[in-house]
């Protein structure tokens, strides 16, 4: 007899059709998904020219020290790779409007880039004028340099500084903003490490009329003391609290944690609640991405 969640199956011929049917569904979850590098990672930007399908996409991080320089030629690699590369444009990492502007045309003209991900960044203090991802979608800037799709985020475990109440008319605001620009916006959800909270916070989300396609955000896998360090930084209340206690993980942190089980979870919800509308997972790698690859391609068929 083995015990799924709540679920106890002890016929072998239903537990083996359960777990064929996982497998499909996560295999489905997992046919479009993307991956995040930093622009200095070279091992990284390197394993997905080598390893990624060709149009996959691969989301570029921008940290405050990196340099524009920097953050064009890691997109004009990727796109020489056949990839598709979306770079984060970092409010509180641009100085003014004349920054933004060159900034865009040469991931436009250098690189290629068509889709971004907007940020406001979590730097206390602004490198300029730019506070938050919303004045960055009102300059027109970016459909001024051929950007027509952009990603922006959103906390199912809410925000260390902001109240929920901020972030809902805050991401009211920025889909708006888009749609008025002709922007298509999807969303991506910041990483957890369990599924409930992403699958209530979707479900919340639907409720209140927000129909944007979603990714569900999940770390690659990685060492569970990198995940905590992480999941410290971000905030990230309940699902770090299961990390900690989870007791297998605490007999062998060598092991490391790998996000198969919050993806079999929520390609399960999304089977039986096709209304949730999750399009496809996004992997923070944490400077594992050949790791986060190799467990994509272990369920894709």
């Amino acid at each position: 007899m083995r015990k799924v969640g709540v679920l106890v199956i002890s016929d072998p011929l239903k537990m083996n059709n359960f777990t064929q049917n996982n497998n499909a569904e996560m295999s489905r979850l997992l046919q479009d998904y993307s991956a995040e590098v930093t622009a200095p990672d070279r091992k990284s930007l390197d394993a997905a020219a080598r390893m990624m399908d060709p149009g996959s996409r691969v989301y570029i991080a921008s940290l405050p020290s990196d340099t524009a320089d920097r953050l064009v030629a890691a997109a004009a690699q990727l796109k020489d790779a056949g990839l598709v590369p979306v770079p984060h444009i970092v409010a509180r990492n641009i100085e003014d409007e004349a920054a933004l502007d060159t900034l865009l045309g040469r991931l436009a003209h250098e690189a290629g880039v068509d889709r971004a991900l907007i940020l406001a960044g979590d730097r206390g203090d602004a490198a300029g004028y730019f506070h938050d991802s919303l004045q960055i979608i009102n300059t027109g800037l970016l459909e001024k340099h051929g950007i027509s799709k952009i990603a922006v985020g959103t906390y199912p475990e809410g925000h260390p500084r902001i109240t929920d109440d901020i972030l809902d008319v805050a991401l009211n605001e920025k889909r708006s903003a888009a749609e008025k620009s002709g922007l298509e916006t999807i969303l991506i959800s910041q990483v957890c490490f369990e599924a409930k909270p992403v699958l209530d916070h979707i479900r919340k989300l639907r409720a209140r009329g927000v129909k944007n396609r979603i990714r569900v955000g999940v770390a690659g896998p990685a060492k569970k003391t990198t995940l905590l360090k992480y999941a410290m930084i971000c905030g990230v209340g309940a699902s770090m609290r299961a990390l900690k206690e989870r007791k297998t993980l605490a007999k062998n942190l060598a092991a490391g944690e790998t996000p198969e089980r919050i993806l079999t979870e929520i390609a399960m919800a999304q089977a039986s609640e096709p209304s949730l509308n999750i399009w496809g997972v996004h992997f923070f790698t944490f400077a594992s991405f050949a790791n986060s690859i190799e467990f994509v391609d272990k369920f894709r068929v």
